[in-house]
């Protein structure tokens, strides 16, 4: 399992520096500069070394290294592409078919279980059951 310092070394890797910066709302944000500069935000409540700063980082990583950024003008259906797009990156990485696929089999099936198994939100869990199965990560679509 891909655990949050080697999430934090992939991003100093790539030269994507992560801030602390207050943004309650959200938790977490992604940008990249004019010059290609990409910088990551996380909010102190996000930051708690377990799951949160885990989902949040491993999301804002799918960002930056899918290129999947938009700004306040981008189109409601465009911004969604991309935020799907981030949650692929983050499901494939901390969440690998194989390994779900092995968690499913040794009888791990409930998304509560699941979810503390790999670390991650139940929400997250859910878009990976979806993408694995249904190719994209529509949960409303199947939950």
């Amino acid at each position: 399992m891909v655990g949050i310092p080697e999430l934090y070394q992939l991003a100093c890797k790539q030269n994507i520096a992560v801030l602390r910066y207050p943004m309650a709302e959200n938790g977490s944000m992604s940008v990249q500069l004019p010059d290609g500069a990409q910088y990551i935000g996380m909010d102190e409540s996000v930051s708690d070394g377990g799951v949160q700063e885990r989902v949040h980082l491993g999301h804002e990583l799918g960002h930056c290294l899918t290129g999947s950024f938009y700004s306040v003008y981008t189109a409601v259906d465009s911004r969604q592409r991309h935020e799907n797009r981030a949650d692929k990156w983050a499901i494939r990485k901390l969440i690998p078919v194989e390994q779900l696929d092995d968690a499913v089999a040794s009888g791990c099936t409930e998304l509560w279980e699941l979810a503390e198994r790999f670390g991650v939100t139940e929400d997250l869990i859910r878009k990976a059951v979806c993408l694995y199965v249904h190719g994209n990560v529509a949960q409303e679509l199947y939950f």
